[in-house]
């Protein structure tokens, strides 16, 4: 079967009309930019509907990001403002060295000592005990015996220690003992713990000894456990009775001890244990040689 138009369109036709349409759209161009905007406002919802995965997905990656980011920060921050403090309670107690004119020379006092940021983990339970549990211990380094300190001032010593925890039993524990001296006048005093967590009894105090309120009590550096010139505790109250033999007075521990989350481990004179492999035993022999009531504590 033959198809009745034998030619089709010739394409010079073709050519025509497409130049006249093109023609037709350039100069109507203008005519149809409100058809198009109102044609894009119609669909921009689409767009955004479409563009919400990737938004989604941007959003959670940044938000991951920068959290992890604030949170080693604050950590980082954490650890710098420990060590700022604690070289600020260093500094302390060599300004009130200078004011007395005391020769520096030979000081127990050491500013290199190394220094670890531990976390606390646990805490007593027991309302009769006062110890906290520390994220460190053996693989750090961390031996029976070591000072812990925080912000404010000294926390406790090491007691206890297993392959990765630590226990520490805190000032206030009615079994802890600490040498003192009074900054303004170098009285030297022994500060036990009374079971309050905000307070410390100073014992066998002469009435006759210059003691007023106020009072920064530091460590000594006797009893061989705690450096010299650490903060420990202001005197909150002297009382004199006529019918007591001593004097019964009052401290404050400086260290926030019913809120601490972070601590300072120390090791003076930079000593690992490999360096001081002492037992518990001879630790306690050691203070027992210098002051007898320095610092006792009970098997963990």
């Amino acid at each position: 079967m033959k198809p009745i138009f034998a030619r089709g369109i010739s394409n010079q036709f073709r050519l025509t009309l497409a130049i006249f349409l093109s023609v037709i759209l350039l100069v109507s161009n203008d005519r149809l930019e409100p058809v198009r905007l109102s044609i894009s406002s119609i669909l921009s919802p689409l767009q955004y509907v479409a563009n919400i995965p990737g938004a989604i997905l941007d959003w959670s990656a940044e938000s991951i990001a920068t959290r992890n980011m604030l949170q080693k920060q604050n950590k980082e921050l954490l650890r710098q403002q420990l060590l700022m403090s604690e070289r600020l309670q260093r500094f302390e107690h060599l300004r009130q060295e200078n004011d007395r004119l005391r020769a520096l020379l030979g000081s127990p006092v050491h500013m290199d000592a190394k220094k670890v940021v531990a976390e606390v983990m646990e805490v007593a339970s027991d309302p009769f005990r006062h110890f906290v549990v520390l994220d460190h211990g053996e693989r750090s380094g961390v031996y029976v015996g070591q000072p812990v300190v925080d912000a404010r001032g000294v926390v406790g010593q090491v007691v206890e220690v297993n392959a990765l925890t630590s226990r520490v039993l805190l000032i206030s524990d009615v079994t802890h003992a600490i040498p003192v001296r009074v900054t303004r006048n170098d009285v030297r005093l022994i500060a036990q713990g009374t079971g309050e967590l905000d307070e410390l009894e100073i014992r066998h105090v002469a009435k006759s000894t210059d003691l007023r309120v106020g009072d920064l009590l530091v460590s000594s550096g006797l009893g061989k456990r705690f450096p010299e010139g650490y903060p420990v505790a202001r005197i909150l109250s002297v009382e004199k009775d006529d019918g007591q033999s001593y004097a019964k007075v009052i401290a404050q521990p400086l260290a926030a001890l019913d809120r601490i989350r972070y601590l300072l481990l120390i090791w003076p004179d930079g000593l690992t244990p490999k360096d001081n492999p002492k037992s518990e035993d001879e630790l306690k022999s050691d203070e027992s040689d210098v002051e007898p009531p320095a610092e006792t504590e009970v098997s963990q």
